[in-house]
């Protein structure tokens, strides 16, 4: 349900759009308005606010992209927002079935973004590896997040095979996103293939030494500030590998860690305090 002040703010843009045309307005928009938006949202530490005022913002976007499905500004805030909201959902209780939609949502979105750089309809293809291979710096948030608005979807999964044949394809676009830029998003890409190596078995590919060597880069590359490293970094390495002292150590660093001097990652960092209490409380090597 969206508060009094979230609904009147979607009135009066769509109001906005309707009077001065979708597609003229959409440029304009984008900049004054929904890149700002987005921004906030993931820099917002209140998770209850996320959950209860984005659906206004989302309802917005879906409208615009009607007009517009082709817009890379507006594919991409799409992705990241859904992708945001997605997870505030996991923190603020919401229901299976209601995450579940919003990753599809998420995926959907990314999945449109990616086209115009990959053939991802064919990924075996030698013109995808060929258009993986051309793709250049001023590419890498687009096919950052393409593919992990994709990857939640993969994830809600749980093991299907068609989500499995997926995230072979979220592998390599990550892969290629650490080539082009390893620091992007506070060094993200190495932590997705940080849980990639400590969430496998060894016999399918995973590799904890490896595994400890993306996560540290991370670490490295956020200065320690992008706190969802240090909790995934517990829940899947440390736990796999019966290392207590250093998921202890991560997880109190992240209750230790002084929110308001990292606004940029606000939203991710109090839910992964929220995390590491949670960890904690689990006791998981008594």
């Amino acid at each position: 349900m969206l508060t009094r002040s979230a609904a009147r703010f979607l009135a009066s843009l769509l109001v906005i759009i309707l009077c001065c045309g979708l597609s003229s307005c959409a440029r304009i928009l984008t900049g004054t308005v929904i890149k700002p938006a987005v921004g906030n949202l993931q820099q917002q530490e209140d998770i209850a606010l996320v959950c209860e005022g984005a659906p206004a913002y989302l309802l917005m976007l879906d409208s615009m992209l009607v007009s517009s499905p082709d817009d890379e500004n507006l594919l991409l805030i799409a992705a990241q927002s859904y992708s945001a909201y997605a997870t505030a959902l996991e923190e603020c209780g919401g229901s299976d079935e209601r995450i579940a939609a919003i990753n599809d949502k998420a995926k959907n979105y990314g999945r449109n973004l990616l086209r115009p750089l990959l053939p991802i309809d064919n990924p075996a293809g030698v013109d995808f590896a060929r258009r993986l291979a051309a793709l250049d710096a001023s590419d890498v948030p687009s096919a950052f997040w393409g593919a992990y608005a994709w990857l939640g979807w993969v994830m809600g999964q749980k093991g299907a095979p068609a989500a499995i044949a997926d995230l072979v394809v979220i592998e390599k676009i990550m892969a290629r996103v650490l080539e082009l830029d390893e620091a992007y998003q506070g060094g993200a890409a190495h932590l997705f293939f940080g849980a990639l190596y400590a969430a496998r078995p060894e016999q399918l590919g995973g590799r904890p030494d490896l595994s400890r060597r993306h996560f540290d880069k991370a670490l490295e590359l956020s200065e320690r500030r992008f706190l969802l490293v240090h909790t995934t970094c517990a829940a899947t390495l440390a736990r796999s590998t019966m290392d207590r002292e250093l998921h202890d150590r991560l997880l109190q660093e992240v209750l230790a860690f002084p929110l308001a001097s990292a606004r940029e990652f606000g939203l991710s960092n109090r839910i992964a305090v929220n995390r590491a209490k949670r960890l904690l409380a689990e006791n998981y090597f008594d």
